[in-house]
């Protein structure tokens, strides 16, 4: 039987439209057989996950907000972490009852793709026993923080691509102290086409989690959750 995956190009999109966005999708995914990836940057905004705490966010308010940076208290795993642009930030949307209920297993897997995406750049990237997320030597070049909710997952991972490293040091980013923070930019000593890393990641996605038929769409998350719904009635009325 054949397995599909809908890759949805957002774009920039604000932080808690993309929230919402993705439980709307979770219950498409609980509802009908559809299985979403949306890849996607965000306006600079700083994160906290459920381990989380202000303490690990460093600059003051006052300093943040003339740099553009909102803050925002997140459902998923993890603490504090920075997104913006030049990052490409991937929502994966599946149901975990395929693949053994394990979501452990699911994190490595999610590593796996960013790493095989990195190797295809030439950047050697790797785990870290016991940290969750994808390094390169010391520091660190993806976070990654999910929720999952009736085996349902959504939040995810953001790799850095071309993202502006100063912005990091407003944070402890994932609260660990003795390590830092890299991008592909960097790692290259160029920018890297962002587009092409998405798609890239779509390939490896697909190929990891065992989809072997990709729907690519580019849409405004309005029009993501309109054509969702859509394609669930389509599969309701098959």
């Amino acid at each position: 039987m054949s397995r599909k995956l809908t890759a949805i190009q957002l774009g920039e999109a604000d932080y808690d439209e993309a929230i919402a966005l993705q439980r709307e999708l979770a219950a498409t995914v609980a509802a009908c057989d559809q299985r979403f990836l949306l890849l996607l940057n965000h306006p600079p905004v700083i994160t906290i996950g459920r381990r989380g705490t202000d303490r690990n966010i460093l600059a003051p308010p006052d300093l943040l907000k003339s740099r553009g940076v909102s803050v925002r208290e997140t459902d998923r795993g993890g603490d504090v972490t920075f997104h913006g642009p030049g990052q490409v930030v991937g929502y994966p949307i599946i149901d975990l009852r395929e693949r053994r209920r394990d979501i452990h297993a699911y994190l490595r897997d999610l590593e796996a793709v960013i790493i095989e995406t990195a190797d295809r750049y030439g950047v050697s990237a790797h785990r870290v026993k016991g940290l969750t997320g994808v390094w390169v030597g010391e520091r660190k070049l993806a976070a990654i923080g999910v929720a999952v909710r009736r085996w349902v997952t959504y939040h995810g991972f953001a790799l850095n691509v071309n993202t502006d490293l100063d912005y990091f040091g407003a944070i402890v980013p994932c609260g660990i102290t003795d390590r830092s923070v890299t991008s592909m930019a960097e790692l290259l000593g160029s920018a890297v086409e962002e587009t092409q890393v998405r798609e890239t990641l779509v390939e490896e996605f697909a190929a990891r989690f065992d989809f072997d038929e990709v729907e690519r769409m580019a849409a405004r998350s309005t029009d993501a959750a309109a054509a969702a719904a859509g394609l669930c009635r389509e599969e309701a009325d098959g």
